[in-house]
């Protein structure tokens, strides 16, 4: 953590963003992300606790807000892999933990979260042959390419990764060589993780700017930084089924697809609807009210696969009104690229929808 000057409790975005992604955060595993999170938190000055699940929770004032009107969220954990088999000479099989694919990520190298972090490479095999048996092979004939004919080459033996504790269960991380932050021609920047280390970036702006200007009935809102989203909004359904919250609001990536397609640039987006949810339409005009008090455009998409922390949570009853604010961009679970303004420009839409007054009426 490096401010860049007494009066900023934040550094430059670029900074930010780059610490943020360098941290893993597999999912059941967010510790080394949620320290970094944390740091930021007690440097503003704000108080937090952390839950049974993992997730971080802070809050504006001096109290906890027992019964809070409005739950902002961002998730801690990214795409990963888990360990479901050691095999003799070093290797290990590896399977999804949440929406990640082999040719997502490629042959390369990756760290294995045991009692030491260990490195490893994935590997699919040789292309120089025809057999059968061949993972290249298999592809040149149409098949897909899946966890399971992947590999992860140790170097050691099936002895030393036990005494390590590298098991069925341990996470796997893509290495830190990988985990950078790019920055293309005048105005985007790349990286992995971008979902959700810049929805976190834009919440840790949020509560920076909330510091500084504070709004109406701010006592009512808890932010949480929840774990274990992307295997199915675990860390939130766990806080919102203790709350109940009317809203929740969910920050995340708004991917650009051919079903909702928009230019990634510094316009937030809107999810309308996604596979467990759509919003109120009283909401939606709440949204595009503080968009333009803001003076910000705004994208409405309507996703066709995918979900947040709030709509999960409003599948279940456990939110009254989902609503989910994300940063426009390109790929998505993969190399991700947005404006370098976006998570900017989704801090500011967020702040001025809590001053409006999300909190709360019915739709």
């Amino acid at each position: 953590m490096n401010p860049t000057s007494a009066n900023t409790l934040l550094p430059s975005l670029p900074e930010l963003l780059a610490e943020l992604v360098s941290a893993p955060g597999p999912p059941g595993q967010e510790d080394a992300i949620r320290e970094v999170v944390k740091g930021y938190v007690d440097h503003m000055g704000l108080s937090s606790r952390v839950d049974a699940k993992g997730n971080l929770l802070t809050w504006l004032g001096d109290s906890f807000p027992e019964r809070p009107d409005v739950v902002v969220t961002a998730h801690l954990d990214e795409i990963a892999l888990m360990v479901r088999a050691v095999h003799p000479h070093g290797e290990l099989a590896v399977s999804a933990l949440g929406g990640v694919y082999p040719w997502k990520w490629g042959e390369g190298p990756v760290e294995i979260l045991g009692e030491q972090i260990v490195p490893g490479i994935l590997s699919f095999g040789s292309i120089h042959t025809t057999s059968p048996h061949a993972v290249p092979q298999q592809i040149r004939e149409g098949k897909p390419l899946t966890w399971e004919q992947t590999r992860i080459v140790t170097g050691l033996s099936t002895d030393v990764l036990r005494r390590l504790r590298i098991r069925e269960g341990t996470r796997v991380v893509m290495a830190r060589e990988r985990r950078k932050l790019w920055e293309i021609g005048n105005n985007l920047l790349g990286s992995y993780f971008f979902d959700d280390r810049a929805d976190i970036a834009a919440w840790l702006l949020a509560l920076e700017r909330l510091i500084q200007t504070p709004i109406p009935r701010q006592k009512g809102i808890l932010f949480a930084v929840t774990t274990s989203e992307e295997v199915g909004g675990e860390g939130a359904l766990y806080l919102l089924h203790e709350y109940r919250p009317p809203v929740c609001i969910a920050l995340e990536i708004g991917p650009s697809t051919p079903d909702a397609p928009f230019p990634v640039d510094s316009t937030p987006t809107l999810w309308v609807s996604d596979s467990f949810a759509a919003m109120s339409p009283r909401d939606i005009l709440r949204v595009e009210d503080a968009a333009q008090e803001a003076g910000l455009g705004l994208y409405r998409q309507a996703l066709s696969r995918g979900g947040s922390d709030a709509s999960c949570a409003a599948s279940k009853g456990l939110c009254a009104r989902p609503i989910t604010l994300a940063f426009a961009a390109e790929n998505s679970h993969g190399f991700e690229i947005m404006h370098r303004d976006a998570p900017q420009n989704l801090a500011t839409l967020l702040v001025t929808l809590l001053k409006n007054g999300v909190i709360p009426n019915p739709a």
